[in-house]
């Protein structure tokens, strides 16, 4: 679909919509800029309809499902950002800092404000008392749980990772009630996420979901979650500003266990750095 095609398709089957699918149109309209970063849990709760009713206004629209209407919705915003927020190939790299800058800036400052000091709290306190600790993602997010686990491993071995998703449903069925998963995922909805996150619960595991979306599927199989307040469009899928948010809330939760845990955490560091000492130049 050209991206200039999504207004006017809309348009075009305004009158075959149901009420409660005019309601949704008519949300998009006013708000389309902010709909694009939306669950479809969260355009719901917006347009006071059921999920169910956002499901069929993407299908009376001709698209598959709703990821689909959001990447056309976003392309359409897209369109008339030609002016002083779109960056041309001719701009100098002197603005492209400026921007990069502006850009990871506004991501961190966002997620200081949506994380939870007590989501911290909680979290430190399930990784204090596990026995072990699982830092699974799927995709570019299990880069992201490799290098929280890489963080946290230069405290304690009790850290460990799985990069293949099958690899985290095994571990997921061998886990007990003293075992606890960190899970990173932007979205909160992926089905092999769900179905790990199940049979850890299954198994009493507790659960630390770190992801953007307050109301995504994996919240109800999560103890605690801890919001990254990136906003990251459709379009920008994987984008290094979101990357940076969801370190920083990493890196939060490594300053509050280590606090709480110092006298380890100083014992770890000494015999880290005499390991690694014989490596450096």
């Amino acid at each position: 679909m050209n991206p200039c095609d999504f207004w006017e398709l809309l348009r075009s089957r305004y009158s075959e919509l149901t009420r409660s699918g005019r309601v949704v149109a008519d949300y998009l309209t006013r708000h389309a800029e902010e709909a694009q970063y939306l669950s479809i849990s969260a355009l719901a709760g917006e347009c006071g309809v059921a999920e169910a009713t956002i499901f069929r206004f993407c299908r009376s629209l001709g698209f598959d499902g709703y990821n689909e209407m959001k990447i056309a919705l976003a392309q359409a915003n897209a369109l008339p950002a030609a002016g002083a927020n779109k960056l041309e190939p001719g701009t100098d790299t002197a603005t492209l800092c400026t921007h990069a800058l502006a850009v990871v800036m506004e991501a961190v400052n966002g997620t200081r404000t949506a994380l939870d000091p007590d989501a911290i709290d909680a979290a430190a306190t399930l990784l204090q008392r596990a026995r072990q600790v699982f830092c699974f993602g799927q995709g570019g997010s299990q880069i992201l749980a490799n290098d929280i686990w890489a963080r946290f491993a230069t405290v304690s071995t009790k850290f460990r990772t799985a990069g293949d998703s099958h690899m985290q449903t095994i571990a997921a069925s061998l886990m007990v009630p003293e075992d606890v998963v960190l899970f990173v995922s932007y979205s909160g909805s992926t089905r092999d996420m769900m179905e790990t996150l199940r049979i850890a619960k299954e198994n009493g595991a507790r659960v630390i979901l770190l992801t953007h979306y307050a109301d995504a599927p994996g919240t109800a199989l999560a103890d605690v979650v801890l919001l990254c307040g990136a906003r990251e469009s459709p379009l920008e899928a994987g984008s290094i500003a979101a990357k940076i948010a969801v370190l920083f809330v990493a890196e939060v939760l490594v300053l509050r266990y280590t606090l709480d845990n110092q006298e380890l955490a100083a014992l770890a560091r000494d015999r880290t750095s005499k390991a690694l000492a014989p490596k450096l130049l």
